[in-house]
Order: C-alpha cells, then structure tokens, then sequence
C-alpha cells in the first residue's frame, strides 16, 4: 500500500521487492514471471515506465523472463485475483471507518479467506513521481518480444546481456 501517487515504478518496485524476497522462497528455481494486469492504471498497456522499469529492476536486475499478459480494457472483473483478493479485503473492512494507513493495514492484514488465503501488507512511504517520459532510445534498448496473438496486450521482457545499471 503507497501513499503516493499509484505510478508504474511504485507498482514494479513493488513486483521486484516481491521477487527479491518470496519467490526465492516459495518458487526457489524460478526463471520465468507471468504477469497478469489489467490495461489501464499503474500498469497501462501503453505505459512505457512500466515496460522499462520492468525491463531494468525485475528482468535485468533479477536475471528472470517475464511475460505479461494484460486483461483487454473493460475486462478486468475476470480476473482472478480481483475476485479472491480484493473482495475479501473490501469484506472485511465493510463499515470500519479508514481513518490511517494503520487502520488500513490492520484491516488488509486480517484478510482470510474461507480458503485459507490471507493477505501480506506493508506501507511503503516512498514518493514516486507523476509524468514521467521514456525517450525513444530507452524504449529502442528493451529486450521485449511482442507475442503473436494480441501484440498489444502480451509480451515477453527477456533480461539483456549487459543491462545497464540501474
């Protein structure tokens, strides 16, 4: 949960922390993250911060292929994780007054679903920056593959030889 503006780098800093330190965990030889999103938000189909921050802190930092596959516009009510997730926590904190980040925290992380599926949560108190622009040359330096079906909604960001550092 952020408290700044819900930008792309909050949302790949986010994946990356994710991969640094529970996929090790649960997914020890893990090579390869498939993406499922939706198209608009932090992580637009278009957004060109979310294609390079992916590209530099998860595929090139983190040595791992990672596929994303986005949820056409107006779709995303069938995504799984929309109806596990975020209506379990909706439920829980139904009629509770959100009156800081702790009391938001608080009720996300006594989110449990029938299922056992409970919920991790942590603030991050990072400002990220609003408008920012990838020129031409960065986007020229991806390694993306654009899948064959739907170009425009699935791809495939493989780690580069050399990346830059970030």
């Amino acid at each position: 949960m952020g408290q700044s503006g819900d930008t792309p780098t909050f949302a790949v800093d986010n994946i990356a922390t994710w991969c640094r330190t529970e996929l090790p965990e649960s997914f020890p030889n893990a090579t390869e993250l498939m993406i499922v999103a939706d198209c608009g938000g932090s992580n637009n189909v278009r957004s060109r911060v979310w294609k390079r921050d992916l590209q530099e802190k998860v595929a090139d930092a983190l040595n791992l292929v990672v596929t994303v596959c986005h949820y056409p516009t107006g779709t995303s009510k069938w995504n799984p994780i929309e109806h596990r997730l975020f209506s379990e926590i909706s439920k829980t904190w139904a009629g509770c007054p959100l009156r800081s980040f702790d009391d938001i925290l608080h009720y996300i992380s006594d989110t449990k679903t029938e299922t056992g599926l409970t919920v991790q949560a942590h603030l991050i108190t990072q400002k990220y920056e609003t408008g920012v622009k990838v020129p031409d040359h960065e986007m020229d330096a991806l390694n993306v593959r654009f899948h064959d079906l739907c170009p425009q909604w699935n791809y495939t960001i493989y780690p580069r030889p050399n990346p830059r550092p970030i």
